[in-house]
């Protein structure tokens, strides 16, 4: 599937973005523009805000494109086609691709979030800059939710299933409490940032913001908020431990809002070095270079 330009879309919860990057020099956008994605209209409306925009595309490169690559909150069954796990529930249970390649005319390569964050970074962010050797790369997105992502000679691993990498939903502790997959104390219900927000207001009675409390432990102003970042540092470093024992990867990339809290790569890293089962534990934890432009620059690598 050899293209001269690469094109991409993220579908995301709110917003619709697509970008055309250069297939030689990846760095190169061509092309870049977001809609929203007004899933609330239901699902017909979102497959055609997708055709809407690469409408506004081809307008613009002027021409046809033989395939896209689309990023999706979910993943698509390789057994049924159909879409599942997405939080933008009016995609659960739809032939996406299938329907996308029927409205756009293309051939459709599709991944979940967190692959085409994973892949964007190792083929053209921080991975390709600090660490070019890397052979085998685990991208972390931590946000409202808990994903992951692996990526294996530059190429996203998506699984017999196509749930590779997703060890926001491995058992780390108890004290999670109920998951929405069904699941008591999923890696998600401790340190996404909904999950840490809730423990500070079960332990101080006041909801606070995420940033709101990691300013406050950095001030060291309320044994609260010390306690709540000490829980995410513990237990990042824990429910990591165990995707390093298994894939051992060359380089953790770590995106999403929780995983700007500084606290993770000090901290952090201390607990996983605690768990991991080696005496000299060496894998290299780092933030992302891309920013939001990640996802969708992965949807187009898909393509690649």
């Amino acid at each position: 599937m050899k293209q001269q330009h690469l094109w991409g879309i993220d579908l995301g919860g709110t917003k619709i973005e697509g970008a055309v990057i250069h297939a030689s020099h990846t760095g190169t956008v061509l092309f870049r523009d977001r809609i929203p994605t007004e899933a609330s209209q239901g699902y017909t409306h979102v497959v055609n805000q997708i055709a809407r925009l690469v409408d506004a595309m081809e307008k613009h490169m002027g021409y046809h494109p033989e395939a896209i690559g689309i990023g999706t909150p979910g993943t698509l069954d390789p057994q049924s086609g159909l879409l599942k796990n997405s939080n933008s529930v009016v995609l659960n249970g739809k032939p996406l691709k299938d329907d996308l390649q029927e409205a756009l005319g293309v051939q459709i390569v599709m991944a979940n979030d967190a692959n085409c964050f994973a892949l964007a970074e190792t083929r053209m962010g921080v991975v390709a800059g600090r660490f070019p050797q890397a052979r085998v790369v685990f991208g972390v997105i931590m946000g409202t939710g808990v994903g992951g992502g692996i990526v294996v000679e530059g190429k996203a691993i998506q699984g017999l299933q196509g749930i590779a990498g997703e060890w926001g939903h491995n058992f780390l502790d108890e004290s999670g409490g109920l998951c929405y997959c069904g699941k008591y104390g999923c890696v998600e219900k401790v340190i996404a940032g909904p999950a840490l927000e809730k423990f500070y207001e079960l332990r101080s009675g006041t909801h606070r913001s995420l940033r709101e409390i990691q300013q406050l432990a950095l001030e060291n102003k309320d044994p609260h908020a010390v306690e709540t970042l000490n829980r995410l540092t513990h237990f990042f470093g824990k429910a990591l431990s165990v995707v390093v024992n298994i894939l051992d990867p060359d380089v953790i990339v770590v995106g999403g809002g929780v995983g700007n809290i500084d606290a993770l790569y000090n901290q952090g890293v201390e607990s996983l070095r605690r768990y991991v089962f080696n005496n000299r534990p060496e894998t290299p934890v780092v933030k992302p270079l891309l920013g939001d432009s990640a996802g969708v620059f992965g949807a187009a690598l898909l393509t690649a």
